[in-house]
């Protein structure tokens, strides 16, 4: 699993008041993993929010932000009426523990000493991961909600050791705000993270301060860490097949899974050949192609293909003294396509049985 992305939608420890809209916003830029407070709105909003949260296909979680037993308990409780897929953030496990259970929730409370308001975590780095290490080993807890960036120690230290002690998921929370620190996030083994001031304030570098430009950068940015930016561009056919210089020799464009894309220009026909193990697509891009079979042929046009089933005997003809473009596709390589007729060499005749599985008739 890649890094995760949790978006907030609050500032300053608060759900804002037009969560709902942002939330749209979230949900058509594809971010999957919303959450909220659980002050801020009534609670009957945040009910409608959950909602929306799940029906647009996202995961939803609640963060505490309760800092008395009376009120951090009122939390856990409103979450298990909520609905909530996850519950962060809070220090009572052995309260919440009992009011999440049978509920589905997944629970991740803060490991260490949380003061003030915004919180702050409190503690050295021993003493930090002393209480990840306890509270982890609790049946019922899901993982751990790090506010590393509230510590006034090593943070990046402080991510590692906490990751390294437990063997459970570590979400980090609050007060990132780079991709620099995202990275940090990545490389100390955590498995999320959660923004909301940063992105709803337009502080995060972006094209713009606007809430999409914000959402779209660490989006961005978390795509490329995760290694899930796409190194592959669009070709051109009519380029591709200007580019070939001899008939008969196909050319890897790209591979699919197991699957090669190849162009090639046919002229004249081909031997007859089959294939022992794996289909073969021919796409024509540019001429005609007659395909022969040994009860029949066909005429493949300009923006038709025809798949030809591995073990079927079958000849390739290029109408036209132009000759034929054809897309190929196979889960293997064709080296060569010889035309019919052609002297072969052993050498050569190894060669094509290589390409068509089959005996050369």
């Amino acid at each position: 699993m890649g890094l995760r992305f949790i978006f907030m939608l609050t500032r300053n420890d608060r759900t804002v008041s037009d969560a709902s809209q942002q939330l749209q916003t979230a949900l058509g830029l594809g971010v999957r993993h919303i959450g909220f407070k659980d002050i801020g709105l009534p609670l009957e909003q945040l009910k409608g929010l959950n909602a929306a949260i799940r029906t647009g296909g996202a995961t939803s979680y609640l963060e505490v932000v309760s800092l008395d037993r009376e009120s951090e308990i009122a939390s856990a409780k409103a979450a298990a009426a909520i609905g909530v897929d996850v519950l962060l953030g809070g220090t009572r496990v052995d309260d919440v523990l009992p009011i999440l259970r049978d509920t589905g929730i997944q629970y991740f409370p803060f490991p260490g000493r949380i003061a003030g308001h915004p919180s702050v975590l409190e503690g050295a780095i021993d003493e930090i991961v002393e209480s990840a290490k306890t509270i982890a080993e609790r049946d019922g807890v899901h993982g751990l909600d790090l506010l590393a960036y509230r510590s006034a120690e090593n943070v990046p230290e402080l991510m590692k050791a906490v990751c390294a002690a437990v063997n459970k998921p570590v979400y980090i929370a609050g007060s990132i705000d780079t991709p620099e620190r995202i990275a940090v996030v990545q490389s100390a083994g955590a498995a999320g993270f959660t923004i909301g001031t940063a992105a709803l304030d337009g502080k995060y570098p972006a094209n713009g301060n606007d809430l999409p430009s914000q959402l779209n950068a660490i989006i961005r940015d978390v795509a490329a860490l995760n290694k899930h930016l796409s190194p592959v561009h669009k070709k051109n056919l009519s380029i591709e097949f200007a580019g070939l210089h001899a008939p008969w020799e196909p050319k890897v464009e790209v591979h699919v899974n197991n699957m090669q894309i190849q162009v090639a220009l046919f002229k004249g026909a081909s031997n007859w050949s089959f294939r022992q193990h794996d289909d073969q697509l021919f796409f024509v891009h540019r001429g005609r192609l007659l395909m022969k079979f040994r009860d029949r042929e066909e005429i493949i046009e300009p923006g038709e293909f025809i798949v030809v089933p591995y073990g079927v005997e079958h000849s390739a003809v290029a109408l036209g003294e132009e000759g034929c473009e054809v897309l190929l596709a196979t889960s293997t390589a064709l080296p060569s396509y010889p035309p019919a007729g052609t002297d072969l060499a052993h050498s050569e005749r190894s060669r094509l049985a290589t390409w068509s599985d089959g005996a050369v008739r």
